[in-house]
């Protein structure tokens, strides 16, 4: 059977011009490197050197086997250099998911891409998913890392939760709602207000969080007409249908108006979530953002 050692002293003898400068390069005996030659012309079934008084010249199969040998030398060591990388946690795919509340924005967005700039051979698939549903996937190995907002109403075993940051949670309403002259509100003051949101005692996130923080203060927050996800309720709030609340984040990216609530506990914390004991590349992923956010 054909070896690499075989194939690396071939090319070699063949760039050298000569077995003695080859032996020399590849500090191997003479005697040994035309042995392994030999063998390979064995294997083969046919020359590939005709033996010169000066210098050995490529047969016609030699020629023809050369640049052959050459791209399997090139693919070994490119396979080698990405089983490598890989098994650093330096290549690779994440699949990441976050909730719709989470995005890819400010000091989350400046982390992840300094994570990239320095795994340049790291590709990350982004998916937006509800913070249970993360889990879920987490669990059943759909993805890789979640970013999503406490609480959860079921923490499976195996998933670590990473707190990054926490912010502020905020009445946001259009520039032409009629609180949009307030500067801060109790919640409920907010008992007669239509919310755009869909806020659910059954649903992890902001949505349980709206739920908890509305019945804290005595009442369920009445929906609006028009509701929705979470995606496209900045939208809705723009529009004029309702009020949300919603993390200051969220607010100052679509422009909304905020208005900060008096009531305490008006606070959402954002968690990394991932498995335990996963792989190096995730575990090199979720370490950065644990030094980022100096977590513990």
């Amino acid at each position: 059977m054909i070896s690499m050692k075989q194939l690396r002293y071939f090319v070699e003898i063949a760039e050298s011009g000569s077995f003695s400068s080859a032996a020399e390069k590849l500090f191997i005996a003479q005697s040994a490197l035309s042995r392994q030659i030999k063998e390979l012309e064995g294997d083969l079934g046919t020359p590939l050197f005709e033996r010169t008084a000066r210098q050995p010249r490529l047969t016609p199969a030699g020629l023809a086997f050369l640049p052959r040998a050459k791209a399997i030398l090139i693919d070994v060591e490119s396979a080698g250099r990405l089983a490598k990388s890989v098994g650093h946690g330096q290549s690779g795919t994440i699949r990441l998911g976050h909730a719709s509340t989470v995005p890819l924005i400010g000091q989350l967005k400046e982390v992840l891409d300094l994570y990239l700039e320095n795994a340049t051979e790291v590709s990350v698939e982004v998916s937006s998913e509800s913070s249970e549903m993360q889990l879920m996937n987490l669990v059943n190995n759909r993805i890789d890392v979640g970013f999503l907002r406490l609480p959860v109403l079921h923490q499976p075993n195996d998933i670590t939760l990473l707190p990054l940051y926490t912010e502020q949670v905020v009445v946001a309403v259009g520039v032409s709602h009629p609180l949009s002259s307030r500067t801060c509100i109790t919640l409920a003051e907010l008992r007669d207000e239509h919310f755009v949101s869909i806020a659910h005692p059954k649903r992890g996130g902001l949505s349980y969080l709206s739920f908890e923080l509305c019945a804290r203060a005595g009442f369920s927050p009445k929906p609006a007409q028009i509701y929705s996800l979470k995606s496209t309720e900045p939208l809705l709030i723009q529009a004029g249908f309702g009020i949300a609340l919603l993390p200051i984040s969220i607010v100052r990216a679509f422009a909304l108006h905020a208005i900060e609530i008096e009531d305490e506990g008006c606070e959402s914390e954002v968690v990394l979530a991932c498995r335990d004991g996963d792989s190096e590349l995730v575990a090199t992923f979720s370490a950065h953002f644990r030094k980022a956010f100096c977590v513990g």
